[in-house]
């Protein structure tokens, strides 16, 4: 086994490792675990969270050996750089890999577990969530940050932000799931653009958020914003629907 954890939980190394051990049979299970499993553990009374990878295909099982990254370790790095530019997600812990003769086995990410009080999912899929225009407004100039900052966070989905209200009345948003990110100098106004088209599929919504995003950004008009944005994410919409249908005939003639 290979792992990394992080500097101020060494002293609970081995309760880690114990606790990896006994992840088949204990923890509490969190979301509905389709691809990955996640479940929620104790640790000297701080509630943690565990992510398990799905086991990696032949081929993907010689790359992670040798070539790439393991998710696990991808996602631990990006939460420390993330937490060092300034962005929100949940305190890394440490990642574990397990590897057999071809190469990776099951892999995990732990972090400290974060009670939300939304993602950006609810505002989608409930129009009158209170405060949802604010709460929309903030998520955005949020997302705006990341842009200014190079950060190219490639799973920006409806529920991948936890969003939490603080003490003065604002929100904080926290990254999960960040095994897929990217960091540039720089991010051009298409790339923005893309980055922000696969959140929902409501005008509405789109228009509101490229209204704010116009305040900050001064390279390119609100309608100009509008148009590229909407386009993106009528495209991104397209492209999923299509994928949807395609799985569905798949597993009809599977039957």
């Amino acid at each position: 086994m290979n792992f990394k954890v992080n500097l101020i939980f060494t002293a609970h190394t081995e309760s880690l490792l114990n606790t990896i051990e006994e992840f088949n049979d204990s923890g509490t299970i969190f979301g509905n675990g389709q691809r990955n499993v996640i479940k929620l553990f104790d640790l000297d009374g701080k509630t943690i969270n565990i992510k398990s990878f799905k086991i990696p295909h032949f081929i993907n099982k010689i790359a992670y050996k040798y070539f790439r990254k393991s998710k696990a370790r991808r996602s631990f790095e990006y939460a420390n750089r993330l937490l060092n530019l300034g962005v929100g997600t949940p305190q890394p812990i440490a990642y574990f890999e397990n590897y057999n003769v071809i190469g990776l086995d099951k892999s995990f990410y732990i972090s400290e577990h974060l009670d939300c009080d939304l993602t950006y999912r609810e505002l989608v899929e409930i129009p009158d969530y209170p405060d949802r225009d604010t709460i929309l407004r903030q998520f955005t100039r949020f997302s705006f940050g990341l842009h200014e900052k190079g950060i190219e966070f490639l799973d920006h989905s409806p529920g991948n932000t936890l969003i939490k209200k603080n003490a003065v009345g604002d929100y904080d948003f926290f990254l999960v799931d960040l095994n897929r990110m990217e960091f540039h100098n720089e991010m051009s106004f298409e790339k923005r653009m893309k980055n922000l088209c696969r959140l929902t599929p409501l005008k509405e919504m789109v228009a509101i958020m490229s209204n704010e995003y116009a305040k900050l950004y001064k390279e390119a008009s609100e309608e100009k914003i509008m148009e590229t944005l909407w386009q993106f994410t009528a495209d991104f919409q397209e492209q999923f629907y299509r994928k949807k249908r395609l799985k569905k005939k798949l597993k009809f003639w599977k039957k």
